[in-house]
C-alpha cells in the first residue's frame, strides 16, 4: 500500500479540487477565518476528527489539505472494502516493505467510516489514542449512532452543510465550461448542493454531447457511460423517492423503493432511521403510535438483521404511509428556530428562573409563579407569538 498521490485520476473533480483552504468554496463555518479547521491548519495542529455531512460537500478535499498542510503521510482507505488488514499496514510499515519516518505524522482518511463495525473500530481505538495514527473519518450518517462511543469521545465532530446555489455557481464557473443560463439552473437544481454530482453531470454532457445544454445534461443522466457518483446518486435519490412517497400516502410506492434499497443491501437500519424521522417530522400529533412503530421497526432492524428485517420494514412502511399526517410539531419547531437565532437568547421571565440562592430571591427570580398559570411564558419580545397552529 502507497501513501495517497495526488496526481492519480483526473476526473474534473478532481482536476479543479482546491489544493489550499483559501480555495475550497463553502463551509466557512469551518474553513471561514478563525474557525476552527483553520486555525488547525495554520498553527499545524494533529488530532483524530470526523467530518459530517452530505456527499459533494468538501469532506475528502478538506482532509487532503489538512494533512498537506502538516506534511503528513496520508493514506486514503473506504471502509466498504477495507479491513484490519489494511490498518495494519499502515501502523505497521515494515509488514508493508516500507519504512515510516518518524518525523512525519502518519494521518488516515476512512471515508465512510460508519462502514466499520464495532470489531474494526475497536482495533483503530488504541493506535487514535496513542497518537501513532491520526484518523480524519468521513460519513453521511450521524456518528453519535454510527461510531462507538470510546472512538468518538477522542474525536472532535464537524458538520459541514450541503453547499449552497452560490458556492455552486462558483464551483461549475471554475470549470471554464460553457453552460447556458437554463442548463445552470437546471444543474444546479439537480445537483442539491452535491459538487461532485454537479460536476460529473457536467463533464458527462460534455464529453458526450460536445455542449452543455438541458437535453445533453437530461441525456448524460441516464447515459450508461456516466458512472462517476452512480452508487452515491441511486443512494439518495432512492431514499428521497422513499419518503415523498410515504408522505403522499403512496404505499405501494413506498414498498417498491423499499424493496430496491432492500435488494441493493441497502443498511437496514439507514432505512429505519428515516422512519423513525419521518413519524415525528410528517405524522407526528395525528397519529402518535406511529413513532412506537418506527422505533420497534428500528429495534426489530438492530436485533435481527437481514434477510427477515426486511419484513418488519416493510410492515413499518405500510403502517406510515397509510397514517394521517400532520406537520403542525415539525413547522412549529422550524418556526421557534427561526426566531432563535433572529432575536438569540431573549432574556427569560423571572417568573419562570428558579430562586436556588438568597441572591436569586433578592432579584426577584421566580415571584409571581403559579402552577398552571395561563399568562404568557415567553420572552417579552415573543409574547404573543404562536408556533403550533
Amino acid at each position: 500500500m502507497e501513501p495517497f498521490d495526488s496526481a492519480q485520476g483526473k476526473p474534473l473533480a478532481a482536476k479543479i479540487r482546491p489544493q489550499k483552504l483559501d480555495d475550497v468554496v463553502g463551509q466557512e463555518h469551518l474553513v471561514g477565518e478563525g474557525k476552527p479547521l483553520r486555525v488547525a491548519v495554520e498553527k499545524k495542529h494533529l488530532f483524530s476528527f470526523i467530518l459530517w455531512g452530505p456527499p459533494g460537500t468538501g469532506k475528502t478535499t478538506i482532509a487532503r489539505i489538512y494533512a498537506r498542510a502538516l506534511d503528513a503521510e496520508l493514506f486514503e482507505l473506504s471502509a466498504v472494502s477495507a479491513g484490519k488488514d489494511d490498518i495494519r499496514k499502515i501502523i505497521y510499515p515494515k509488514s508493508n516493505g516500507r519504512e515510516q519516518l518518524k518525523i512525519r505524522p502518519v494521518v488516515l482518511f476512512l471515508d465512510e467510516i460508519h462502514r466499520f463495525n464495532k470489531a474494526q473500530q475497536d482495533f483503530l481505538l488504541p493506535h487514535v489514542e496513542s497518537g501513532e495514527l491520526t484518523l480524519i473519518g468521513a460519513t453521511t450518517e450521524n456518528p453519535s449512532f454510527e461510531v462507538i462511543a470510546p472512538l468518538l469521545s477522542r474525536m472532535r465532530v464537524f458538520v459541514l452543510e450541503p453547499l449552497s446555489e452560490e458556492a455552486l455557481r462558483a464551483i461549475v464557473k471554475r470549470t471554464k465550461i460553457k453552460v447556458n443560463k437554463d442548463a445552470f439552473e437546471w444543474l444546479l437544481g439537480y445537483a442539491g448542493g452535491d459538487a461532485r454530482r454537479a460536476l460529473g453531470m457536467l463533464e458527462g454532457a460534455q464529453s458526450l454531447y460536445g455542449a452543455v445544454t438541458v437535453e445533453t445534461l437530461s441525456k448524460a443522466l441516464e447515459s450508461p457511460h456516466l458512472r462517476y457518483d452512480k452508487k452515491g446518486d441511486e443512494h439518495y435519490d432512492t431514499i428521497s423517492a422513499f419518503i415523498k412517497s410515504m408522505r403522499a400516502s403512496q404505499a405501494d410506492a413506498a414498498l417498491y423503493y423499499l424493496a430496491r434499497m432492500v435488494e441493493a443491501g441497502e443498511d437496514p437500519l439507514f432505512i429505519a432511521r428515516r422512519m423513525v424521522i419521518f413519524a415525528s417530522e410528517d405524522i407526528g400529533l395525528a397519529q402518535p403510535t406511529a413513532l412506537v412503530v418506527a422505533n420497534a421497526v428500528f429495534s426489530a432492524c438492530e436485533t435481527i438483521g437481514y434477510p427477515e428485517c426486511a419484513i418488519n420494514l416493510a410492515h413499518g412502511v405500510a403502517y406510515l404511509a397509510s397514517a394521517k399526517k400532520d406537520r403542525s410539531a415539525y413547522d412549529a419547531l422550524r418556526s421557534a428556530q427561526a426566531d432563535v437565532r433572529a432575536f438569540g437568547n431573549l432574556p427569560i421571565p423571572k417568573k419562570l428562573r428558579n430562586p436556588v440562592t438568597k441572591l436569586m430571591k433578592e432579584l426577584e427570580y421566580g415571584e409571581g409563579y403559579e402552577k398552571y398559570d395561563q399568562g404568557s411564558y415567553f420572552p417579552d419580545k415573543l409574547k404573543k407569538k404562536k408556533y403550533l397552529l
